[in-house]
Parts: C-alpha cells; structure tokens; sequence
C-alpha cells in the first residue's frame, strides 16, 4: 500500500507543479482535478471513506463550475478543431490528439488506482471494530454522557466534523467568489 501513495503522491506533486507553470487556464484546472482526485484515492487507501466522500464531492462540484467558467469565456485556443487545413490539404491536430489521449491515459491510471484503492476496503457489511470497540467500552466514562452517539460525536468526533464542514464552507465561498468576480464584468 505504501508503494501505492508513494506514487500517487509524486502524480499528485507532478500535476500540482504543472498547474503553477500552465500556460492554458482549462489544462491547469485539469491538473487540479488530478490533484483532487488523487487525495480521493489516497484516502480510500487509508480507510478513510468519510473524508474520500467530502472530497469527491467538493472536488467534483469545483472541478465542473471552474471548468464551465473556463469554457465560457472567448478564448480563441479553446475553439481548436481536429483537422486543420493548410493551402487546401487536411492535417490532424497533433495537439488535439495528444490531449485527447493523455486524459484517457489518466482515466485509465486513475481507475485502476481507485480499483486498488476499492479492493482495499473491507466488504460492505463486514462488522470492524477497530475503533468502535474503544467507543463502546469507554464512551459512558470519558464523556460523561447517558447517549451513547451523542457522546461519541461531540467528544470523540466533533474536530473531524467541524474539518469537513469547514472544507465544505470554504470550496462553497470560493466558487460564489470566483462566480460573482465573473458577474461584475
């Protein structure tokens, strides 16, 4: 499993430093995409279902407002056509091409990590008590509490939560700025 996020990571580092040095807006939010979805696979590696759900969704939900607003506005290197024609003879767009199958080429890499990272997790239904032998036991004394899941969300679990209600506050107002900032033009 290590071999695994040691790669990831270093796809995940590559596609952060392509996005800082892009010199098109659409490819630099792909490479951010890339970077998301990468942590999406990495938490599923470690067991970690709860946080993979927030970020895909996060991710997916940014990932397609930036992109529509990328498409929306009148660049002319986004209105690329397959063929082109020179003095009356047709070529291929290798640019077009190369992009076309690099994303297949990095929907295939990512399907068969999140593949990996699937077969990892254990049957749905399968009873774990990793930690919830811990809760169970100990719950009543260290908090204090007569609910059971009461005590154990607001003494135990309370900073994950407010984590991902924080990640989730802050993607929402990032797109209603990014939104806005494009309205006032």
């Amino acid at each position: 499993m290590e071999l695994i996020l040691s790669i990831l990571l270093l796809f995940m580092i590559a596609g952060a430093l392509y996005a800082l040095f892009a010199k098109d807006l659409l490819s630099a939010l792909i490479a951010c995409g890339i970077v998301g979805y990468g942590l999406v696979i990495c938490f599923l590696l470690l067991k970690a279902p709860d946080l993979a759900i927030v970020q895909i969704v996060v991710e997916s939900i940014t990932l397609i407002i930036m992109v529509a607003v990328v498409l929306d506005s009148t660049r002319e290197d986004l209105k690329e056509t397959i063929v082109l024609k020179e003095k009356g003879v047709s070529y291929i767009n290798a640019k077009y091409v190369f992009n076309v199958l690099t994303v297949i080429v990095l929907a295939l890499f990512f399907l068969f990590f999140f593949n990996q990272a699937i077969d990892k997790l254990e049957p749905l239904g399968q009873h774990v008590t990793r930690m919830s032998s811990a809760y169970i036991e100990h719950a009543a004394e260290k908090t204090g509490s007569a609910n059971l899941v009461t005590g154990v969300i607001f003494d135990f679990r309370g900073y994950d939560t407010l984590g991902e209600i924080t990640i989730l506050f802050t993607a929402v107002v990032g797109v209603l700025t990014i939104l806005r900032l494009k309205g006032r033009k």
